[in-house]
């Protein structure tokens, strides 16, 4: 799809996918795409409570039939929306997949997020935190009752990451070393694992040190914060660094220009980046394209299938763009070919008919392009897709104009 289908709005759409730096003025664009975020309670026999959780669904999860990896995360209503805009920003320059996101909403935080009961005591002599220490709990929350509800209501892929940030982030150290299975890889920033006398610390040690093998992908951060609780980060960055486990995967650093607060939304993306490290391919250096095409394209998303245990197809914006880079290098065939393999492998989406329309009205064949922008238009009310305006603006330019080419005839 080109907005309005002219020469210069589809260039700026190639060189956008080729992350060219333009100015760009007065030009009609595409809206961009945004998830959608529902709220559902769980009754839990666990907890003994009823938890919120938000969940928010990638764009077209309403109207395809993909399954998703799904994040979940703690402090759900305090990071969802920017999470959810770090994901969206993030697929859409084809650096991961999307994502569902899963945010789970406090009641007792400090009871769910601690591993260990504090000693601690005010100055009156009563415990400071007299609920605390009901992580095993919260983690069998999560195991029995809230990801089984998940993948019911849900289509999701094998692949599950956990989020979680402060007290959250113990809790993901926790998760790991308590049940390494349960989660594929770990988003965990500024960790308080200093609570309790750092009794969490100590027994990733004897953990990592005992382990042989953990298929697990590990980003943990902290920003400029001194103290204990950077002392023990520096720690834990030291326990990694020496530990020798087959298939584990780690990064660790430290945002000093960032605070305990704002370290989040940058250790999101940056955490999500490592997970998916190496997502985007081989590319071409001058021109940004796809190393060996289409083929080549299948050959590392089968790869990334291996890696992630689930089937990877390539995705359609990336067919699409490997389409336009062909119909702007003056290939129109090998682009004629590339967009009818999108319409075969997608033949729900509105996008990939509009873009095979173009490519045969810029041939001069606007007999072909105006059923195909035909179809764009229809699916694109059925989808109620972002751009349907834009896909009948386009069949109703196409069809004039093939009722005027029709009629010199």
């Amino acid at each position: 799809m080109t907005t309005l289908s002219t020469w210069a709005t589809s260039l700026i759409r190639l060189l956008s996918s080729l992350a060219v730096l333009l100015l760009i003025t007065a030009a009609a664009i595409a809206q961009p795409p945004t998830g959608t975020v529902k709220r559902f309670a769980i009754k839990s026999t666990v907890l003994g409570e009823e938890r919120i959780i938000l969940v928010r669904t990638p764009v077209g999860y309403e109207t395809n039939k993909l399954s998703y990896p799904v994040l979940y995360m703690t402090d759900g209503d305090a990071h969802m929306s920017h999470t959810a805009s770090t994901i969206e920003f993030l697929t859409q320059n084809g650096r991961i997949p999307e994502l569902i996101v899963v945010g789970v909403t406090n009641t007792d935080r400090t009871r769910d997020l601690t591993p260990a009961k504090s000693r601690d005591k005010d100055a009156a002599g009563n415990l400071q935190w007299p609920t605390s220490g009901g992580a095993d709990n919260f983690l069998k929350f999560f195991e029995t009752e809230l990801i089984p509800e998940v993948e019911k209501q849900f289509r999701v892929q094998p692949y599950r990451i956990f989020a979680g940030h402060s007290l959250g982030c113990l809790f993901a150290i926790h998760a790991l070393i308590t049940k390494p299975g349960l989660f594929n890889s770990y988003v965990a920033v500024s960790p308080s694992l200093e609570w309790e006398n750092s009794e969490a610390l100590k027994r990733a040690e004897t953990f990592f040190k005992n382990q042989k093998e953990l298929k697990v992908t590990l980003f943990v951060s902290i920003g400029n914060e001194p103290g204990a609780h950077g002392e023990d980060f520096d720690k834990l960055k030291a326990l990694l660094a020496k530990s020798n486990v087959k298939d584990f995967e780690w990064q660790a650093e430290r945002m000093m220009d960032e605070d305990h607060g704002s370290v989040v939304l940058r250790s999101h993306y940056f955490g999500l980046r490592k997970v998916y490290e190496g997502w985007q391919g081989p590319r071409d250096l001058k021109s940004g394209a796809v190393l060996g095409g289409l083929k080549g394209a299948d050959a590392h998303y089968k790869k990334l299938s291996e890696r992630f245990g689930y089937s990877i197809p390539t995705p359609e914006n990336l067919i699409n763009q490997m389409g336009y880079q062909f119909l702007f290098d003056r290939k129109p065939d090998e682009a004629i070919a590339v967009f009818k393999a999108n319409v075969e492998r997608y033949p729900a989406s509105a996008n990939v008919y509009d873009s095979l329309a173009e490519a045969y009205e810029r041939g001069g064949r606007i007999d072909l392009a105006e059923p195909l922008y035909d179809k764009a238009r229809t699916l694109g009310e059925q989808n109620d897709d972002p751009n349907a305006a834009v896909y009948k603006a386009n069949y109703e330019r196409a069809h004039a104009k093939l009722k005027e080419t029709t009629k010199k005839q």
